[in-house]
């Protein structure tokens, strides 16, 4: 599979079961649990709808009809400040090692500051080593604790980027 035929675009309504079997898919694979977690956001089987208000937006990585991941970028919730998350964040095997990340991390960034958000905010698992490279590549830092309330106390990394 070339990179080249991967597109970067923003989700369909015919994208979400796709992203939703590659994202339980992925975290299934890095033995995430399943409370706690993204796994069982009811958000992963509607995300068209979830990522359809204003400063929201998620993209997904496309092959012909093929989702191979996706990340999104919505409000911090119960945080009060001009905070966004980067969320669901995940690429099949088969997309991992390309420098999609990084192209994936760009056009969430710039839709971030183009919605006039401050900052993002993000979580992730401490074994989660590639992509918290990643995320200190493009200038995340580690933070103490969490901000806002996410709902995913299983995940016990958090990290923030400034604009």
């Amino acid at each position: 599979m070339g990179k080249d035929t991967i597109v970067i675009r923003e989700i369909e309504q015919k994208d979400n079961p796709k992203i939703a079997k590659a994202i339980r898919s992925v975290l299934i694979e890095m033995g995430v649990p399943k409370v706690g977690t993204a796994y069982e956001d009811a958000s992963l089987d509607c995300m068209t709808e979830t990522y359809s208000h204003p400063k929201t937006r998620y993209f997904v990585l496309a092959q012909n009809e093929e989702i191979l991941g996706g990340a999104g970028i919505a409000p911090l919730e119960h945080y009060e400040g001009n905070v966004c998350e980067l969320q669901k964040m995940y690429f099949m095997p088969e997309a991992r090692g390309k420098g999609l990340g990084t192209k994936m991390m760009n056009a969430c960034l710039e839709f971030a500051k183009s919605a006039g958000f401050e900052s993002c905010y993000l979580e992730t698992m401490p074994y989660m080593d590639d992509a918290r490279k990643l995320y200190k590549k493009v200038g995340f830092e580690f933070l103490e604790k969490p901000l806002g309330n996410t709902g995913h106390y299983s995940c016990t990394v958090w990290m923030l980027k400034t604009f």
